[in-house]
């Protein structure tokens, strides 16, 4: 018997899980957070409402992150999350079970591939797939990469920084760095620290790295007003920080990401790198947005850089390309799971 089987495309992030649904577009974008209570068997929320909650929660209850550098890093939480985001993507009164492709990042080892198709399956999955990041990237900034064109990707996240050459529908060289979008935010919590005495959160600091933050010095600095704990009189206390000085918080992180894209250029076979020059680099994710990053990789490389179109969606805008045929793109799914 023949019955419909919805599908879903899911850009599992450490920071934010996103998911596409094919015609409809991205239904759902919110933080991979989930808060619990101390002994861990009861789910208060998930998302949006878990978000809220990290740094303000009672003795009883942790608000934490399932994922750790793109992998699963507690997979019964992982499962609950999953679980959630697919029933409320496919809405309450849907029946069948759907057929989710999921992203991973270029780096995966096999038992952690292993990890996501499980909790796909368990979360109430029909199918699961799963695909490298940078692929589903490529596919969601619209390049053609079945082409014998070569194609570069740097695909920055939350957890992970995956950088790849892509040709003929293949990674043909990529490496993965655990450096990104939490790692800059840390970054501004340490040089918060050391510079100001002042303790302040990572929800502060991202709001910081978004309103001010850039990745090269800029002429006519912006500055935004920063609310911590003062570490000698222990009261609240508030200071004003320059981009200048967010651009020198972040020297360190930023030099981890372009070296990853210097590697993945020095081992790219001549005939591509030829393309690259050509074509460019397209930077992707949600942290492919700090201010002048792309003018930072071209200056560091002598490759032109530029953004793509939607850079925060295009992961997730790949899955449900890749899903709609994935007949075309068998060749880049991992793995392939289900009933």
């Amino acid at each position: 018997m023949f019955y419909f089987s919805p599908k879903l495309g899911i850009d599992l992030g450490t920071a934010n899980t996103l998911v596409f649904v094919p015609n409809k577009g991205v239904v759902l974008n919110e933080p991979s957070v989930v808060a619990l209570t101390k002994d861990g068997n009861t789910v208060l929320a998930v998302g949006l409402e878990a978000k809220v909650m990290i740094g303000r929660t009672p003795d009883n209850i942790i608000a934490y992150r399932p994922m750790k550098d793109g992998v699963i890093a507690d997979y019964r939480v992982t499962e609950v999350m999953l679980r959630y985001y697919i029933g409320k993507a496919l809405g309450k009164w849907n029946i069948f079970r759907p057929e989710v492709m999921i992203s991973v990042p270029a780096g995966v080892t096999s038992t952690e591939r292993r990890a996501v198709v499980e909790a796909a399956l368990k979360a109430g999955a029909k199918n699961a797939y799963v695909v490298k990041e940078p692929i589903l990237a490529a596919i969601g900034a619209g390049i053609p990469i079945h082409e014998p064109y070569g194609h570069m990707i740097v695909d920055i996240g939350g957890g992970t920084t995956d950088v790849a050459v892509i040709s003929l529908g293949g990674i043909v060289f990529s490496t993965s760095v655990k450096c990104a979008g939490t790692k800059i935010d840390r970054a501004i919590v340490d040089y918060v620290k050391r510079t100001f005495n002042l303790a302040i959160g990572d929800k502060t600091a991202e709001e910081v790295k978004i309103k001010i933050g850039s990745a090269l010095p800029l002429e006519e600095a912006l500055t935004c007003s920063v609310k911590g704990r003062d570490l000698i009189s222990g009261l609240p206390r508030s200071t004003d920080i320059g981009t200048n000085e967010i651009v020198k918080a972040l020297e360190n992180e930023l030099r981890e990401i372009v070296g990853a894209v210097k590697t993945v250029l020095h081992e790219t076979p001549p005939e591509l790198a030829s393309d690259i020059i050509d074509r460019g680099i397209i930077m992707t994710g949600g942290s492919s947005l700090l201010r002048n990053l792309p003018e930072l990789i071209y200056r560091r490389t002598g490759v032109k850089a530029h953004r793509a179109d939607d850079a925060l969606y295009c992961v997730a805008k790949g899955t449900g390309v890749a899903l709609n045929h994935l007949d075309v793109y068998k060749k880049s799914i991992l793995s392939k799971r289900g009933s």
